[in-house]
């Protein structure tokens, strides 16, 4: 599977984005996705994972309660709104699939291009 991410920009402390990603194949549902980023000097970390369905999430505790991901199998899309937006946040977004379920040893086979995101103080 491939995949694009794309929806990334500068944005103010405080303020939201929506990333998604677009996944070419047909069998998109059968893969869990997930949201991983990595800032500048740092190594790259989880952010948030969904199941094929859609029906269970998994989140950061540095994310919780601000971000949500999301997908629509009719699109082959997956989502991730970031609400309330920190200059921490600022990093390369990255989506990831894999037909492995998430766990927390969870290292996905695909990978897609990183998005930028910035949030400014």
């Amino acid at each position: 599977v491939q995949l694009q991410a794309f929806g990334g920009g500068l944005v103010q402390a405080g303020g939201s984005l929506r990333l998604s990603c677009a996944a070419s194949g047909r069998t998109f549902s059968s893969y869990a996705m997930g949201w991983f980023r990595q800032a500048p000097g740092k190594e790259r970390e989880f952010v948030a994972a969904i199941s094929w369905s859609g029906g269970i999430t998994y989140y950061a505790d540095s994310v919780k309660g601000r971000f949500t991901i999301s997908r629509d199998n009719a699109k082959n899309t997956v989502y991730l709104q970031m609400n309330s937006l920190k200059p921490e946040d600022t990093a390369v977004y990255y989506c990831a699939a894999d037909v492995r379920k998430y766990d927390s040893n969870w290292s996905p086979r695909y990978w897609g291009q990183g998005t930028q995101v910035t949030v400014s103080s």
